[in-house]
């Protein structure tokens, strides 16, 4: 244990009158925050944090995003409750929330040994996928609870515009693709139904499934959540989602990965469950399709560009030289209609 988490420990014992709390250890998954699991006699807990590394000033503002979150849709979606939200810096010198322990599964290539049906599984896994962004997509805008977590207005322009400046202005390759698509989503923007919460990062990993029967327990990882459009949280998820990719290996060929075998439900019908419980439409679901892979691929991008000026040297960073590219070409045949 380290002197961070000992510092956690006594901050779980001091403020919320946690008995012999202890730390447990990391939890996988996520690029971008930390996970540690602790318990106590009769309590178990996960703490969320900025990881060691980060230098952004602004790095703790995911972890207090986060925390607003999470108020902001208990009772109302699978998720974890919050316990706690700590900015006081001079404890750990970063933010962290404190949430529920849920004893569940992030799936991407594997599932858990209680699934019986690998088939019937995954399909019953992608329709609960679905319906779960449609509980979170009848939290729409205006709502008290969103006050603070986003801008609806122009949100998808603003969204193009931002990424291009940031790619003009960082570049360590040519990817004329990237702006060229950049171009043509601001000029094909559709008209909005009308904004809601939305997640930012979802996936099937971005969620927590039940070790003994297909269906979620919760959605994770919240620190991308905006006021927003709803169909490009269920545009990501179909872009992972099925057989359907055009590059071989895929961008990100592990998430999801579950979903590419004969029999599994296609994009269409997920999207079609999704457009039944909401009463959204899916006629532009190819535009957004097209806009997730293209805004996915310009972010990430930045992280290669750090793997090309040899600042980081990782597996993930490496695998960007080919993923980028790889979505940029989903983005290409998605934005003709072929999703």
């Amino acid at each position: 244990m380290s002197d961070l988490q000992e510092r956690v420990c006594n901050w779980l014992s001091d403020q919320l009158g946690w008995s012999n709390p202890r730390f447990v250890g990391g939890l996988s998954g996520g690029n971008s925050n930390l996970s540690w699991h602790f318990a106590a006699d009769g309590q178990q807990c996960v703490v969320r944090t900025t990881p060691n590394e980060a230098i952004s000033p602004n790095s703790g503002r995911g972890i207090e995003r986060e925390a607003k979150v999470l108020k902001a849709v208990a009772g109302r979606v699978k998720s974890a409750e919050l316990y706690a939200y700590c900015g006081d810096l001079s404890v750990i010198e970063r933010p962290f929330l404190v949430q529920e322990f849920i004893d569940g599964v992030s799936i991407t290539q594997t599932l858990p040994e209680g699934y019986s049906d690998p088939v019937a599984a995954t399909n019953a896994l992608g329709l609960d996928l679905v319906a779960q962004l449609a509980k979170l997509h009848e939290i729409s805008w205006p709502d008290a609870c969103l006050d603070g977590l986003g801008k609806p207005d122009n949100f998808i322009e603003r969204q193009v515009d931002r990424w291009m400046a940031v790619r003009a202005e960082q570049s360590e390759r040519e990817l004329p693709q990237l702006f060229e698509l950049g171009e043509w989503l601001k000029s094909h923007i559709p008209p909005s139904e009308g904004a809601a919460l939305t997640h930012g990062d979802y996936h099937l990993d971005n969620t927590l499934a039940s070790k003994h029967s297909p269906e979620i327990m919760a959605i994770i990882d919240w620190e991308l959540a905006t006021v927003g459009e709803p169909a490009m949280d269920v545009a990501l998820a179909l872009l992972f989602w099925g057989e359907k990719r055009v590059p071989e290996p895929p961008g990100f060929a592990h998430l999801q990965s579950i979903s590419r075998q004969p029999g599994v439900i296609d994009r269409q019908a997920l999207a079609n469950h999704w457009a039944s419980l909401t009463g959204r439409s899916v006629e532009h679901m190819g535009y957004y399709i097209a806009l997730a892979a293209w805004r996915l691929a310009a972010i990430v991008e930045g992280a290669y560009c750090l793997y090309a000026q040899g600042k980081v040297d990782t597996p993930y960073a490496a695998s960007l030289a080919h993923d980028v590219p790889a979505l940029l070409l989903e983005a290409q045949h998605a934005a003709q209609g072929d999703w």
